[in-house]
């Protein structure tokens, strides 16, 4: 059967650039929902499988350089599992050509969009007049099958980024690449060689008939909820009272203590440059050499913790911007962010090992002296289930559950994890409360930059795990100004409901955010919800504060374009406002489709 993904263009966003924002088209943001159900397994989204497979190279994606590009969107064949599918590609490849340019260039990229819907693409991280930002109905109309849309802009930074669909779930079905943008005045740090290394989330499933699944059991994927050996082995650790109380404590809050990922390898196959784990892409080297590995999180909704066992990276960029260099084990990388790291490799093969959040799998590769050369693969992490400081729960009795359903729950009668974190009460909004959508609110969360996060902090104890407390921007701001005023916004959910919104409210619900241009403003997030969300603004720096600094001074701590806010968690973070009109949004593709996303509007 030939199923029809719908544009994300041309439902979510019919009006024009000069029309008003509508409630009608609002609504059509998770008009796809129940859809899903309607639909085979199987994709084809209208075309044969008569086409061509990928063929696997153990090389880099195909690489274009200059300031004109013609990019074609189309369907291409490929299999990752056994079984051919038909991808969304751009130039026949999965990932896309990898696009070099150069800072201070005026760029022109034609997009020839040979699907049977509109297509559109968005430069991550990219500052860009609002109308080249590739958000249909937000920064343009979209771009209509048979037809082609030229964007140019001027390239105002460089440094290592990523481009992909902005329509409907075509990210997911393999509209990404790379992006090189090289500085004007030449790298900062020297290298001999790079290799870009993408990851990425292949799923064989219609990605409308997941989002419908994970609406009617939200769990249905997790590989990881508690056993009855797991019990056993609590009651032999922790004695059979505390490990039953535990459990009971769950079961009450109707809340699992593994609910890392949304999908895991029951879904997923991951990659690397576009190659499973059994394909071993390879990024060659000699010895002696020193290496810059440009790392992005490409994936639609999986967290990577990526290490090189048995050798050391110094991590000198993030999201594209040079950082002062520190040297680590093991880095995680939530969705859409990317990492610049040196290595100096001094024997014949190295696993490249980069495992999902939830330890369900890995995307892996090696590099090696020549090809063909492999090394071993090191075994997934154990789970670790969340804790305390996951719920909000530094100190006993700090959190409202599912204020929709059922009263609050008390922690005091379990014993908090000792920390000595920060903890700062916080506003809630009126739509929060009493809201069926919202079954969790945090009071108290924490503010501290140093954890490296569920499933890291028993790893860390062995390994070097990179925080954000270790990120320190070259430079500092670019904007000396204090905030003129402080917006703070709660990342709240059900996850049994699989609802996903701000304050509350799904996109379709709540109303830009309104800044005034050149505006200085700092953005306080509080996650409200036992999951990670990396959260994206589009157009404009964001830039991350220090919480432990003088809040009077400037308490800048890294320039980034996505942010992630662990549970329970206060992130802030200061913008100048650029004029136009953006998008706000988790960058986990079915958050932000189940009503994670925001517009802001600065005028």
């Amino acid at each position: 059967m030939s199923l029809f993904y719908r544009s994300f263009s041309s439902n979510l966003f019919s009006n024009s650039l000069s029309s008003n924002f509508s409630a009608p088209s609002r609504r059509q943001f998770i008009q796809g929902i129940g859809i899903g159900s309607l639909l085979a397994s199987n994709i084809s989204l209208g075309k044969s499988l008569s086409a061509p497979e990928i063929p696997l190279s153990p090389n880099q994606p195909h690489e274009l350089t200059g300031n004109v590009f013609d990019l074609h969107v189309g369907y291409q064949a490929v299999n990752f599992s056994g079984k051919a599918r038909i991808a969304t590609t751009v130039n026949h490849g999965m990932p896309g050509p990898l696009l070099r340019m150069r800072e201070g260039d005026t760029v022109s990229i034609r997009v020839h969009n040979h699907l049977q819907q509109d297509t559109s693409i968005h430069w991550h991280g990219l500052l860009l007049p609002y109308q080249m930002d590739g958000v249909p109905g937000i920064s343009f109309e979209g771009i209509k099958p048979g037809q082609v849309f030229t964007y140019q802009f001027k390239l105002q930074q460089s440094g290592t980024y990523w481009y992909h669909a902005h329509s409907t779930f075509q990210e997911q079905t393999g509209l990404l690449g790379a992006m090189i943008i090289e500085p004007k005045a030449g790298e900062r740090h020297t290298a001999d060689r790079e290799h870009v290394l993408l990851l990425s989330d292949w799923t064989d499933l219609d990605p409308l008939y997941l989002l419908s699944k994970l609406k009617k059991h939200s769990h249905f994927d997790n590989q990881h909820k508690p056993t009855l050996i797991k019990l056993m082995q609590d009651i032999k650790q922790q004695g059979f009272g505390q490990a039953i109380q535990l459990r009971q404590m769950w079961n009450q809050m109707r809340m699992s203590p593994t609910d890392f990922a949304d999908l895991s390898t029951g879904t997923y196959t991951f990659l690397m440059n576009g190659h499973a784990p059994a394909q071993n892409w390879t990024g060659l080297f000699k010895k002696g050499e020193k290496l810059r590995l440009r790392i992005i999180n490409g994936s639609a909704n999986t967290f990577f913790d990526l290490r090189i066992p048995g050798l050391k990276m110094t991590v000198i960029a993030a999201d594209g911007q040079d950082v002062e260099p520190v040297t680590v084990d093991e880095i995680r990388l939530g969705v859409a962010e990317t990492y610049d790291v040196l290595v100096q490799p001094i024997e014949d093969a190295y696993t490249i090992f980069a495992q999902s959040m939830d330890r369900s799998g890995f995307a892996c590769g090696t590099l090696a002296v020549q090809a063909g050369l492999t090394a071993t693969v090191p075994a997934l992490d154990p789970v670790e289930w969340l804790g305390m400081q996951d719920m909000g729960h530094a100190m006993a009795g700090n959190m409202a559950m599912d204020q929709g359903s059922h009263s609050g729950h008390n922690m005091s009668d379990i014993a908090p994890d000792h920390t000595s974190l920060m903890q700062h009460h916080v506003q809630h909004a009126s739509t929060e409360m009493n809201n069926p959508n919202v079954d969790m609110q945090v009071n108290q969360p924490r503010t501290n930059l140093d954890d490296p996060g569920v499933n890291l902090r028993q790893s860390a104890k062995t390994r070097r795990v990179l925080t954000y407390a270790d990120l320190h921007t070259i430079g500092g701001s670019l904007d000396s100004r204090m905030p003129t005023r402080e917006i703070e916004l709660h990342l709240t959910g059900n996850m049994e409901r699989y609802v996903w919104g701000l304050d509350g409210q799904t996109f379709h619900e709540a109303k830009p955010v309104h800044l005034k241009p050149n505006e200085r403003v700092r953005f306080t997030l509080v996650n409200d919800t036992m999951m990670t969300h990396p959260m994206h603004l589009h157009g404009m720096w964001s830039e991350l504060c220090n919480p432990d600094a003088d809040q009077q001074t400037n308490n800048f701590q890294v320039r980034k374009h996505t942010i992630n806010v662990q549970p329970a968690q206060k992130i802030s973070f200061d913008v100048t406002a650029i004029e136009g009109r953006w998008a706000w949004h988790c960058h986990l593709l079915y958050h932000m489709e189940a009503g994670m996303f925001r517009e802001v509007v600065v005028a």
